[in-house]
């Protein structure tokens, strides 16, 4: 429904591109790499090739118990341009007996790192423009250059990250195998790739500009790649190179290793990684959400806005306490019911002895009672008895006493 129309002199909103480079400038731009291999693949030393600085690192250990990720960032910047680097080493990556779960805390780092910009995002004030963006938008997989086919945990934690971040797999000191058989590694490992299902970044040919290039470069993945920060005099030039006894291998010659032509590509597709990355965030967004009970839709196919949403989720989270509340107090009630019998029967228990002395003695008592009534009948007989012999006695006495009276 828009109409061209043209303009009869100068207005100046075609600076409006100019304004925003100079923004962009200003701001500066950020882009993080996370560099996944084994201990002494040649993580630290690639990533200072690449960028042609001396990211000084410390050792990595082979003892660790699990794997674990170590976080860099760096400011660069050439010319005017600033750019924040962010670089993600993993350290202990396949140095454990148990390989299964390696891969594990590397997918918690990316969703976790997906989860604070989300966090940011919904927060009431938020400050997106300032914020660090710490999302992950290229990997660089390490393979180790046996020469003979991916390992296990290769092609596991590929398969678990090529829907989270974009892959680019590389092979590490390339140097230490001869061409012919550097050659049949990377058909045999895209051959792999394929046949597993694993999804690698492809650079993108659908821009004029670039996609004769890009097409080419995809030809080489995975990209065969030397790292290296020692210069070594060659001639009257000192260049980066790694010096055998049998000869000189040069970082930045095309010939030699591909680390000039994955510096290029990088640099000139880092938009279109840092595109791919908010699709990949864009997805972990709408499942995060949906997990939340937030939809777009009603039930029958009607928009729903975002208020009725948060609102009918506090009204059955109210329900849910509530409900929750009463059964707490049920259990409550229900729990000091037990206790009170417990305590009742525990009295009873205790009183329990009391009681049944008693009655012993009580019985004793009345025993007694009948013993001493049987021995009192005894005696009152006895005594009568007595008595009676008593008064028979006197009277024979008084008899012997007055013999005239008694003739």
């Amino acid at each position: 429904g828009c109409r061209t129309l043209s303009l009869s002199a100068h207005v100046g909103f075609d600076s409006l591109p100019d304004q925003l480079i100079k923004k962009s400038i200003k701001h500066g731009f950020c882009f993080n790499i996370l560099c996944i291999g084994e201990t002494g693949i040649g993580k630290s030393a690639l990533v200072s090739s690449l960028f042609n600085t001396d990211f000084e690192d410390s050792p990595s250990t082979h003892f660790l118990s699990s794997v674990r990720l170590r976080a860099q960032t760096f400011e660069l910047q050439e010319s005017n341009v600033l750019l924040k680097l962010t670089v993600v080493k993993t350290v202990g990556f396949g140095d454990q007996v148990n390989k299964a779960d390696s891969y594990q805390p590397i997918v918690d780092y990316i969703d976790a790192q997906f989860e604070a910009y989300l966090e940011e995002e919904l927060k009431v004030i938020r400050s997106l423009f300032s914020y660090h963006d710490t999302r992950i938008h290229v990997c660089l997989y390490f393979i180790s250059p046996t020469g003979r086919s991916l390992k296990t945990i290769d092609l596991l934690t590929m398969r678990s990250l090529d829907s989270k971040v974009n892959i680019i797999p590389v092979i590490g000191k390339a140097d230490s195998i001869s061409k012919t058989e550097l050659q049949e590694f990377k058909k045999k490992i895209m051959s792999e790739l394929v046949s597993n299902g694993i999804q690698i970044y492809q650079f993108p040919t659908d821009d004029e500009t670039v996609s004769e290039i890009n097409t080419i470069t995809n030809g080489y993945l995975p990209f065969a790649v030397v790292g290296s920060m020692e210069k070594v005099k060659i001639g009257n030039k000192m260049v980066r190179a790694r010096q055998y006894p049998w000869g000189v291998v040069k970082v930045e010659n095309e010939n030699h290793c591909d680390t000039i032509k994955l510096r290029r590509m990088l640099c000139t597709n880092m938009e279109d990684l840092k595109e791919k990355t908010r699709a990949y965030y864009e997805s972990y967004r709408r499942c995060r959400l949906e997990k939340l009970g937030c939809r777009d839709t009603g039930p029958e196919n009607k928009p729903v806005s975002l208020q009725e949403v948060i609102e009918a989720k506090r009204l059955e989270f109210c329900l849910e306490m509530e409900r929750k509340e009463e059964e707490i107090k049920q259990r409550f009630v229900q729990k000091v019911k037990e206790k009170a019998a417990m305590l009742e029967e525990a009295e009873q228990q205790a009183s329990m002895p009391v009681l049944t002395k008693f009655e012993r003695l009580m019985l004793m008592h009345q025993e007694e009672e009948l013993k001493l009534g049987e021995k009192k009948k005894l005696l009152e007989a006895e005594i009568a008895q007595f008595i009676e012999k008593k008064a028979i006695a006197e009277s024979i006495q008084s008899q012997v006493s007055n013999p005239v009276s008694l003739k």
